[in-house]
């Protein structure tokens, strides 16, 4: 059987303070990770490029997320990309990819000038 494989790596900022979601049997949080590249338009200048995307995480992973993180913390997310669909009120059918985190790097220096933190899933 092949194996194939959905990994993800993100370095980014946070946009906004995770959300947690407490569950009937475990905790979700939800984050906001904005990644910028830049390029050369056709005049040669070059211009930033900005993408956001949607982490997710379970447990304690995410209860980790929620207590460790703010707003404008910057991290390295590993995951996976998750796919769903279903159907609006309006009968659109609607799309959304997120990445489900499995584990990050938290890159603030806290104060005192320590390295940064890892955490795992």
């Amino acid at each position: 059987m092949k194996k194939y494989i959905n990994r993800v790596q993100l370095l980014g900022h946070l946009g906004q303070d995770p959300e947690v979601k407490p569950t009937s049997n475990s905790t979700l949080v939800k984050l906001r990770i904005a990644t910028n590249e830049s390029y050369k338009d056709k005049k040669g200048e070059y211009q930033d490029y900005t993408q956001w995307h949607t982490l997710v995480a379970w447990g304690k992973l995410a209860e980790n997320m929620a207590d460790k993180l703010r707003k404008g913390s910057h991290l390295l997310v590993n995951g996976k990309l998750s796919n769903s669909q279903w159907e609006g009120k309006d009968g659109a059918k609607r799309y959304s990819t997120e990445v489900l985190v499995r584990d990050y790097i938290h890159l603030n220096k806290p104060k005192g000038g320590a390295s940064a933190e890892s955490t795992e899933n």
